[in-house]
């Protein structure tokens, strides 16, 4: 076990395994789909090469507290791989709002982005910015891990072996992912198959930032952006009644795993990480070679920028 996994299994308590919740998104369809892409952007640097690694096998730790360690050490770096790309989107979304007029290409982007996250708007109106800023923004680490971990048993599931798929997300194209085995006769729909974790991650992101029933999630997000909170895994997983038929025992499961686990160190981690948010920081984190760089207890990039 590495450094930065060692360190972390000092914060994780012993806990019996959670039961995973049903698999079950709603329709993700569109130009933008479930690739997890992102609109050209100048100042998005390219992705590091990590970001394309396929799932690690996690089906070999004989002991619960280490495949834990193993899969949260794995995934986090994508999430904050992840969530530091939107925070370049975003800041460049509030640089533009603060502008008299946009060129062709700022508004290009501005309506890609519309399009990605299913804002219906006039172009550069006060309405598409205010709806734009709702939707572009990060999703707590916690969260993401206790999903992450729920939906796809600690990585071991079919969908997340197969295809990547660690939240269990749908497509609904024929040859768009796997085929559930208990699928109901007359059903149509698939589990999406990724290029890799970081995709999936990224895939998830947009459908709690796009689809109408995480707009309760998008709701607690922005009160507590607007009485400048930090963002908590707990209080924004009250928006995902509608991710299982399970309701509000699938949001109780998820609020216990955050707990059980204690995700929300990692939340607090991200927080430190984003102590200093200037573009050469993000960007850093949006492209740095190693993903141990961003594990908990690493400082290299702070470091780096003196």
């Amino acid at each position: 076990m590495h450094a930065g996994s060692r360190a972390l299994f000092l914060v994780l308590p012993l806990v019996a395994f959670a039961a995973f919740g049903a698999l079950y998104v709603p329709s993700d369809s569109g130009n933008w789909g479930n690739s997890g892409s992102e609109p050209a952007l100048s100042s998005l640097p390219p992705l590091p090469g990590w970001a394309n690694e396929p799932l690690p096998d996690f089906t070999g730790y004989q002991d619960t507290t280490e495949k834990k360690v193993a899969f949260f050490s794995f995934l986090y770096p994508r999430v904050v791989l992840a969530n530091s790309r939107i925070l370049i989107e975003r800041d460049y979304l509030q640089s533009l709002r603060a502008k008299d007029e946009l060129s062709k290409s700022e508004l290009k982007w501005l309506n890609a982005q519309a399009d990605r996250l299913r804002v219906e708007a006039e172009p550069g109106s006060a309405e598409q910015f205010a709806l734009l800023e709702k939707r572009l923004d990060v999703i707590p680490p916690s969260l993401v891990l206790a999903q992450a971990a729920n939906e796809s048993a600690w990585g071991t599931s079919r969908f997340a072996t197969k295809g990547n798929n660690l939240f269990g997300q749908w497509c609904f194209s024929r040859g768009c992912g796997l085929v559930p085995l208990a699928r109901e006769e007359g059903a149509d729909h698939e589990v999406a198959d990724f290029a890799s974790p970081y995709r999936s991650v990224r895939a998830y992101i947009q459908n709690l930032n796009r689809h109408p029933t995480y707009q309760a999630l998008r709701d607690v997000r922005l009160k507590g952006r607007r009485a400048s909170e930090p963002l908590s895994g707990v209080q924004l997983a009250q928006g995902l009644l509608g991710y299982s038929e399970r309701g509000i025992e699938y949001v109780r499961d998820i609020r216990n795993m955050i707990q059980y686990n204690n995700l929300e160190f990692y939340d607090a981690e991200f927080r430190k990480i984003l102590a200093d948010r200037s573009p050469s920081v993000l960007k850093q984190l949006a492209s740095v070679d190693q993903e141990t760089s961003l594990l908990p207890g690493q400082h290299s990039i702070s470091a780096s920028e003196g």
